[in-house]
């Protein structure tokens, strides 16, 4: 069975949100019009606690997208974005979520930010995503949504890793950087992810 996996398609991550990926908006129709082809859709969903170490208004005298090390780990320091119960962190209104069979949160460990639907960025905790869909015998699994340099990326390794067939489709994703994500889909085919359109991938 092939499950779509659609990463933090909310309002902080399109034109107008906290944190907004350019055109992120206009993947929307083409994930809502491929869902239907998939036995199985799943949402991740970015929710963080206001005092999260990932934004940098905890960190005084840095700004958003400066770099730091929290417990270990490189971070770069975002603007509030996707703070849990608020509306930022609500699913765009336009994306289709009725045929989603589950949601999985991340990001709500205020120490360790979380770009995969799998796990935190320093492997800490799993969401239960990954045990979840070998209970409903998925073996592959088409990744969609925003960012695709960041969370979208992050979320094809640890699936290809965990012994998933991975894709991530190119026309249902949105990168902050195009010119990183260049870079970012060179190494995920180096761990055997496809990246390429949907209407080029079979389910």
């Amino acid at each position: 069975m092939t499950a779509l996996v659609i990463v933090d398609v909310q309002r902080d991550f399109v034109p107008g949100g906290r944190l907004p990926v350019p055109r992120g908006d206009e993947i929307i129709p083409v994930i809502n019009r491929i869902q239907s082809r998939y036995p199985l859709v799943v949402l991740t969903q970015d929710w963080h606690p206001p005092n999260h170490l990932s934004f940098a208004s905890n960190h005084p005298g840095r700004k958003p997208f400066e770099k730091v090390e929290l417990d270990g780990l490189e971070q770069v320091l975002w603007p509030d974005h996707c703070v849990w119960n608020s509306e930022g962190a609500s699913f765009d209104p336009r994306l289709d979520t009725a045929r989603a069979a589950a949601i999985f949160r991340k990001g709500m460990d205020p120490r360790v930010d979380s770009y995969s639907g799998f796990f935190d960025n320093g492997r800490r905790h799993r969401t239960g995503l990954a045990e979840w869909l070998r209970g409903m015998g998925v073996r592959r699994v088409h990744v969609v949504g925003l960012a695709a340099d960041y969370c979208v990326a992050w979320t094809a390794r640890d699936a290809a890793e965990l012994g998933f067939e991975t894709a991530v489709l190119t026309d249902a994703t949105m990168a902050l950087s195009a010119s990183d994500f260049e870079r970012v889909a060179a190494g995920l085919r180096q761990c055997g992810v496809v990246v390429e359109r949907s209407d080029r991938v079979g389910i």
